[in-house]
């Protein structure tokens, strides 16, 4: 068996995130649901760009941010992701890498441009993404590092990355080669409207290859077609040997071999943007999860990397966060 390098390699979107603020009226004069992603094409994402105020741009996609959040825990990360050779696939290398995650999916010239998001925070501190996918969803089998994978504790994969054959080709490509390494391998459902357009080939991965799925309420009722949260979580720990499902304010349910946790939210003063709060409970669970620090205290970290993140603009950690887990006394 490959010796362990990496605690969590991530496979997802390879987007940079532009962030900025407007109102509701502004998402319902440009038809965007809101607290949903939508996909765009380049002239609507253009036409946004031009439209809203001040922006901030930053590295970003869902998968990226939770290994960002396990790099700031102090656990080994890798990431897997595709960009163009042009400014923001520069600008995204760069960030990633400064955030102490491995990076080394080559840059890809003369094809689509690197992969860009553009996120709506309005005053309740809710964010609506507008996301042109570029380059990234162009992911397939030749993308996916073998010896990364099989070096891995953990292979961690984005939903959203599920849009296109070859991406899919790629996920279970990860998948074969995690599971005869005998490796872990983690799946985020990312958004209802993702499940919405993937649920039986969802439903089919989770049941033969994920070990550990993550999901929000929205998800995990859209996954199993219930208006019922309890009827969908049972369908979960059903399909798959470990669920974290997040419920908002509500916190969390862990779901794993019969036994049941709830896990309180961390109390924060004020959302100020909730953008990658799903993505930073991921972080805190799998490095609990990889550091054997069993299913409670990952819960908790969970709680404590998105209410972090949540209490300012951007989907990355502020404040580091194996200082906030040590002050916490979840971590020594």
């Amino acid at each position: 068996m490959s010796e362990i390098r990496h605690d969590v390699v991530g496979i997802g979107n390879a987007i940079v995130d532009i962030l900025g603020r407007c109102d509701d009226a502004f998402l319902a004069e440009h038809g965007a649901p809101k607290g949903h992603m939508r996909l765009v094409d380049d002239a609507t994402i253009s036409t946004l760009y031009g439209a809203m105020g001040p922006a901030v741009e930053i590295s970003g996609g869902s998968a990226a941010n939770t290994l960002v959040g396990i790099a700031s825990l102090g656990g080994r990360a890798a990431f897997i992701g595709k960009v163009a050779d042009d400014e923001f696939g520069r600008i995204f290398a760069h960030d990633i890498e400064a955030a102490a995650v491995a990076f080394s999916t080559p840059p890809v010239a003369g094809k689509a441009p690197t992969s860009r998001s553009l996120i709506l925070v309005t005053p309740d501190g809710e964010r609506t993404m507008n996301t042109f996918l570029g380059i990234s969803t162009d992911l397939d089998g030749g993308e996916i590092d073998a010896a990364v994978i099989r070096s891995s504790a953990i292979v961690y994969l984005e939903g959203y990355l599920f849009d296109r054959d070859d991406a899919k080709a790629a996920f279970r490509e990860a998948v074969r080669i995690a599971k005869s390494a005998g490796r872990r391998v983690a799946l985020s459902l990312s958004d209802s409207f993702c499940v919405d357009r993937h649920r039986a080939e969802f439903i089919d991965l989770i049941r033969n290859g994920v070990d550990i799925l993550f999901a929000n309420e929205s998800e995990i009722i859209s996954l199993y077609e219930t208006a019922d949260f309890e009827i969908a979580a049972a369908n979960a720990a059903r399909d798959t040997s470990l669920a974290a499902l997040t419920r908002s304010a509500k916190g969390s349910v862990i779901l794993s071999e019969g036994r049941r946790l709830e896990i309180p939210v961390e109390a924060v003063e004020k959302v100020v943007d909730s953008t990658g709060a799903g993505d930073l409970y991921a972080a805190g669970f799998l490095y609990g999860l990889s550091a054997g620090l069993g299913l409670e205290t990952a819960g908790k970290l969970g709680s404590l990397a998105a209410a972090e993140v949540i209490t300012h603009m951007g989907a990355r950690p502020n404040t580091p966060l194996h200082q906030l887990a040590r002050a916490r006394g979840l971590l020594s």
